[in-house]
C-alpha cells in the first residue's frame, strides 16, 4: 500500500515568515509551492524548489488568488478566463524555477478559496482544468475526493490525486466539515493516527457523525501553519511506515494510472 504526504510550502515573502519549510521537507514526499499571488516571492520560490529537489520531494505548483492580505482565502469575483490566465501565469513561473534547478513540476494544487470554489463551481473548475491541461497535460491535479473538479479533470484526461486531511473531520457526503462546526479540527493524535491507517488500508473514515464513509485518498495534506505541524508530519509518517504503508511522491503512486 502506498500514500503521499504533501504540505503547502514556500509561503513566506519579504520579511514575513510562514512555517518551517526546512524541517518539514524531511517528512513529506510532495511540496505545494506558493507562486507569488497569495504568498511567496521569487527568492522564496527559488529556495523552496531547490530544497525540494535536494530532499527528493515532488515539486508542485500552488497557485491562488492575487490576495496577499487575505492569504488567498477570500473568494474573489473574476471575469471569464481570468482564473485560467492567473493559473497559467503562476504555474509557468514555478515551472521555470523547477527547470532552472534541473527538475520538473509533478503536480498542481489550487490554494485556499480557489481550491474550495473549484470543488463545487463548475465554471471555476473548468478554468482550473483548462489551465493545467493547456500547459502540461501530464501534470497531476490535486483535488478533494468526489468533487466537480476531480470529475472534470478526469474527463479531460488529467491524472487526479485525491487529497484527504488527517486532522480534519468529514461530513457523511465525504466533504470537509466546516471549521465553524464543533469537532471539525481533530487535535487528539491517537485519533489522527488510527484514522489515517484505516483510511489507507480500507478506504474508510469515520465521519463527524460517527458513521463510517468510503473515502479515496492518494495523498494526505499536513497544514504547515498548524502549531506542531512538523511533529505531526513526523508522527503520521512513522505511523504509516510502522503499518507497512509506503510513503512516496504522488507521481509514483499514480504512475500509469488512467482516468476512470
Amino acid at each position: 500500500m502506498y500514500i503521499d504526504l504533501n504540505c503547502d510550502m514556500g509561503e513566506s515573502f519579504g520579511a514575513w515568515r510562514m512555517g518551517d519549510d526546512e524541517r518539514m521537507m524531511a517528512h513529506i514526499t510532495s511540496a505545494n509551492i506558493a507562486c507569488g499571488f497569495h504568498a511567496g516571492d521569487p527568492m522564496v520560490m527559488q529556495k523552496t524548489v531547490r530544497l525540494a529537489v535536494e530532499t527528493g520531494v515532488g515539486v508542485g505548483a500552488h497557485p491562488g488568488f492575487p490576495d496577499l492580505v487575505g492569504f488567498g482565502r477570500r473568494n474573489l469575483q473574476t471575469s471569464p478566463g481570468e482564473i485560467k490566465a492567473m493559473m497559467i501565469y503562476q504555474i509557468g513561473a514555478l515551472a521555470a524555477f523547477a527547470q532552472a534547478e534541473g527538475a520538473r513540476i509533478q503536480h498542481v494544487k489550487p490554494h485556499g478559496a480557489l481550491y474550495n470554489m473549484a470543488a463545487d463551481n463548475e465554471a471555476v473548475a473548468d478554468e482550473v482544468v483548462q489551465a493545467v491541461y493547456s500547459v502540461n497535460p501530464e501534470w497531476i491535479l490535486v483535488t478533494q475526493p468526489g468533487c466537480v473538479l476531480a470529475e472534470l479533470a478526469e474527463r479531460k484526461g488529467l491524472r487526479v490525486a485525491r487529497e484527504v486531511f488527517p486532522d480534519r473531520a468529514y461530513l457523511e457526503n465525504g466533504r470537509l466539515a466546516p471549521r465553524s462546526m464543533s469537532g471539525a479540527v481533530i487535535h487528539d493524535l491517537d485519533t489522527v493516527k488510527s484514522r489515517i491507517v484505516r483510511l489507507v488500508q480500507e478506504g474508510v473514515m469515520e465521519a463527524i457523525t460517527g458513521k463510517s464513509i468510503s473515502l479515496q485518498a492518494d495523498t494526505l495534506c499536513i497544514h504547515g501553519d498548524t502549531p506542531g505541524a512538523v511533529d505531526l508530519a513526523a508522527l503520521i509518517r512513522r505511523e504509516l511506515m510502522q503499518n507497512g504503508i509506503v510513503v512516496m511522491p504522488m507521481e509514483g503512486i499514480l504512475k500509469g494510472k488512467t482516468p476512470s
